[in-house]
């Protein structure tokens, strides 16, 4: 949805197809935080996109509510490390890239977070990390493209397969309501997340067709609690041992998340609600007094190191992939989003395209973790 606004904003027509609802995957499904959740561990690839994309969400949130009317709750609320044993790594990783990191005592946690269990000594506070409540992102971006009068969008559309002919890809044979058409297209971008890799094999037609095996995408699911409480209990994000708890402006808190490859199966598990509730309730105890009342899972697209593919599909003019960002899908979005973009219309990008290029890449990608 944010590559067919920036293209909208443009001037472009575009028609925006998902075989679902718009916005009800992966970055529906995560906690909305707007980092990485230990930045200094990823690669410069990563940094670069997510530096310029939080630099840009309080102005996209912002215009967002102009546009729609829909509040996305973007909101400055700092970010609270209680495990991490690479310090120095932090603290060196912070002053390259002047994202503030400051070692905090027993003292300052607990008069930050009166609630959490005892025994902290020391942590990381990052006070410039912010959450946007996702769903609600979500939903102004779908009333944001909706609002063009070049947009068009179809949703329980299924893109079965795309026409390739001459090194372009010509149209895309979709069925919705039962009823096959065609769409005529001077580009094609596939943005289908965990399914992209799956979808580039699997909709292909044409004797050119070449597309399988040039991104290395898998399905990584995650679980999520979430709780109503009857009181506030946290001022800001915790995180501690990869979980975390976000607070919510209703008195709801997320607890997450899960880590699983287990191809595309979306269940919810008693083993995960059992393990993230008891992460969430040993940081904050008074979790044990109020009520889970809703768990979901998710599927996060699975790349290696974890870097997007982003560009021209090798071989095809005008085929275009933006997809792979694994657990950094919403933190890196309106950067990912520019730089496709970007790349389709012939502009210079602000960031380097070849990190993240699926022709570069091909050779010498291999799936990790």
């Amino acid at each position: 949805m944010l590559v067919a606004r920036e293209l909208l904003t443009e001037g472009a027509s575009v028609c925006l197809v998902d075989r679902h609802t718009c916005g009800r995957e992966a970055s529906w499904a995560g906690g909305g935080i707007v980092s990485p959740l230990y930045p200094w561990r990823y690669s410069e690839a990563v940094t670069a996109l997510a530096s310029k994309a939080q630099d840009a969400y309080p102005a996209l949130t912002a215009d967002l509510l102009n546009e729609t009317g829909i509040d996305p709750q973007y909101r400055a609320c700092g970010l609270l490390m209680l495990d991490a044993q690479d310090r120095e790594q932090a603290l060196q990783w912070s002053s390259r890239h002047t994202r503030h990191i400051h070692v905090w005592s027993e003292h300052e946690i607990y008069a930050h977070e009166r609630e959490l269990a005892p025994g902290r000594v020391s942590a990381m506070w990052m006070p410039t990390v912010a959450n946007v409540r996702n769903p609600r992102l979500l939903q102004a971006l779908r009333a944001s493209v909706n609002s063009f009068p070049t947009a068009v969008i179809k949703e329980h559309c299924d893109v079965q397969s795309i026409n390739i002919i001459g090194g372009r890809a010509s149209s895309a044979r979709v069925i919705q309501n039962g009823i096959a058409s065609l769409i005529q297209a001077s580009s094609v971008i596939v943005t289908a997340g965990a399914w992209t890799g799956k979808l580039l094999t699997d909709m292909q037609t044409g004797a050119e067709s070449r597309l399988d095996s040039l991104v290395q995408i898998a399905p990584v699911k995650g679980e999520m609690l979430l709780y109503r409480t009857e009181r506030p209990l946290l001022t800001g994000i915790v995180l501690s041992n990869g979980r975390y708890l976000i607070p919510r402006s209703d008195n709801l808190i997320l607890a997450g998340s899960t880590l699983e490859y287990c191809d595309f199966d979306k269940t919810i598990s008693e083993h995960a609600r059992t393990s993230l509730a008891a992460s969430a309730e040993g940081l904050l105890p008074a979790l044990a007094e109020s009520s889970i009342i809703a768990q979901w899972a998710g599927l996060r697209p699975g790349s290696p190191a974890g870097i997007p593919y982003i560009g021209r599909v090798q071989g095809l003019d005008n085929l275009y992939v933006n997809a792979g960002h694994f657990r950094n899908g919403l933190v890196l979005a309106p950067a990912s989003a520019k730089l496709l973009v970007d790349i389709v219309l012939g502009r210079t990008p602000d960031i380097d395209p070849s990190p993240y290029d699926p022709a570069l890449r091909r050779a010498t990608d291999s799936f990790g973790s």
